[in-house]
């Protein structure tokens, strides 16, 4: 249902108090003047105070929203009435504003014919209006609706866009307001007088724009490629099938195809679960975007509940695209014993989002200890599969070798004795591997060789003590859960 459309139903309902989320005001304007019909609106916003809503004619000069409320509650003025509050969240802390508020939303639920709607791009309101406030979400415009604002915009300015090119920008858009299109569209003209797949980069660096702002989300770079991965050859095999579907979505769709919703990637720690998500985005070919649950965290209460559902909504309007999260056993350990309440409550909506989900906000998800989830995550009907992955066999520490060696002393590589150090490197994760590289080549640098040898990595290795030496134990007992669980491993 349109806002529009449920505006209007919650007003001839005589819900008290309508809660507009929405940065958009003059959008918001535009629909609450098609729901109000013929009846009269009051507008009280920071800059104009109490004034027409339509005209923004003030109507009593100077009068705070509390010194308003009071008048309007005690006079009874709101009949056949629409009151449009702006900027009120920052007087939600005066118990007049709380009280007159509720009052007014008592003589609603009594038989008063008015309607009192609250606009603000700032969810928060006191506990005392909790049961009077119903909230609307202004969604992002979808990509038909930004077609349309596209092409009305270009003819407007006179100026053409390719078919192609309509369809890159209009999917490039998602995610942003009709004041940000707007806005970049502008720009993407003044740039040259014409739209080009240059301005798509503007785009882009609005969206990184957003994300940062967001304080939640985080957009990372794309540098990985599937090559980079040495190895997991199961698990490059079904994302490769994955990605075949993320790219003809809707055609998939069309042919009986369910959306895809993820991947669980769980094992040891510096095998390469990270570089996986990374290399899933590039293999989609969209953006990647990491929540951080350390941030999700908030002091005061429902915050983490609404930086939840931020992270959530954002993610899925800028969908098409990759949405991991790491290290998911830390964000919701101990939900089924020891966990606290906005943690259980956190874990709720997630699951019910995983369960429910209809983007394409393909989620990859990675863990280290997987024993530490509540095991509802691991349903059928989250994630679309859970791989493990384990300590690299002699074939892929031969490839990780390859690439790491490559990417610093290409020419070197050829002279090297691989088979010789996979067979002293028993245990070692990919880190370790990538670690003994490392260590060689500067070893090699600060002794003045012209060269990177066998021997520089056979002495770094000498000096490392692998992962499966400092947490044996450990490792032994996840390799057992693991395959108990009979999850599917990422190696051949």
């Amino acid at each position: 249902m349109k806002i529009d459309k449920e505006l209007s139903s919650y007003v001839d309902s005589g819900f008290p108090i309508i809660y507009i989320n929405s940065f958009e005001e003059t959008k918001v304007d535009g629909i609450i003047s098609s729901v109000m019909g013929g009846r009269k609106g009051y507008e009280w916003n920071g800059a104009d105070g109490f004034c027409e809503f339509k005209t923004k004619q003030s109507m009593i000069a100077d009068k705070g929203l509390a010194e308003t409320l009071k008048l309007l509650c005690a006079d009874n003025e709101l009949e056949r009435k629409f009151l449009v509050l702006k900027d009120a969240h920052l007087y939600f802390d005066d118990p007049t504003v709380i009280n007159c508020l509720k009052a007014i939303a008592i003589k609603i639920s009594n038989g008063l014919d008015a309607a009192v709607i609250i606009v603000s791009s700032i969810l928060k309101f006191p506990k005392e209006l909790e049961k009077f406030i119903t909230i609307l979400e202004m969604d992002y415009p979808d990509q038909n609706e930004i077609k349309e604002q596209i092409i009305a915009f270009a003819k407007e300015q006179e100026v053409s866009i390719a078919d192609a090119l309509l369809e890159e920008m209009s999917m490039a858009f998602k995610g942003l307001t009709e004041f940000e299109i707007d806005n970049l569209l502008a720009a993407a003209l003044a740039d040259d007088g014409m739209f080009t797949r240059s301005d798509l980069k503007l785009i882009f660096d609005q969206k990184q724009q957003m994300i940062m702002k967001s304080g939640i989300l985080e957009m990372i770079p794309l540098k990985e490629r599937p090559e980079d991965i040495g190895g997991l050859e199961n698990l490059k095999l079904w994302l490769d099938k994955k990605s075949k579907v993320f790219k003809s979505i809707n055609k998939a769709i069309e042919f009986g195809v369910n959306m895809p919703k993820g991947v669980l990637i769980a094992g040891v720690p510096g095998c390469g679960k990270s570089l996986c998500a990374k290399v899933t985005a590039q293999m989609f070919a969209v953006p990647l975007l990491r929540l951080d649950m350390g941030k999700i965290m908030g002091k005061y209460v429902g915050e983490s509940e609404e930086n939840m559902r931020k992270a959530i909504t954002l993610a899925e309007a800028i969908s098409p695209c990759i949405l991991w999260i790491d290290e998911l056993e830390k964000a919701f350990a101990g939900v089924n014993g020891t966990g606290n309440e906005v943690t259980v409550r956190l874990f709720g909506t997630f699951l019910t989002w995983m369960q429910e989900k209809t983007s394409s906000t393909f989620v990859v998800a990675t863990a280290n200890d997987i024993t530490k989830l509540p095991p509802e995550l691991m349903r059928k009907g989250r994630f679309d599969e859970i791989f493990y992955v384990g300590l690299p066999n002699p074939d892929e520490r031969k490839k990780i070798f390859e690439i790491h060696i490559k990417k610093r002393r290409r020419n070197d590589l050829s002279s090297i004795d691989i088979s010789s150090l996979v067979s002293k490197t028993e245990g070692y994760s990919g880190a370790d591997v990538e670690g003994v590289v490392i260590d060689a080549v500067e070893n090699a640098f600060v002794d003045g060789s012209s060269a990177l040898t066998t021997e520089h990595i056979q002495r770094a290795i000498e000096n490392t003590h692998s992962l499966s030496e400092i947490m044996k134990e450990s490792l032994t007992n996840l390799s057992k859960e693991y395959e108990n669980r009979h999850f599917k491993s990422a190696s051949k």
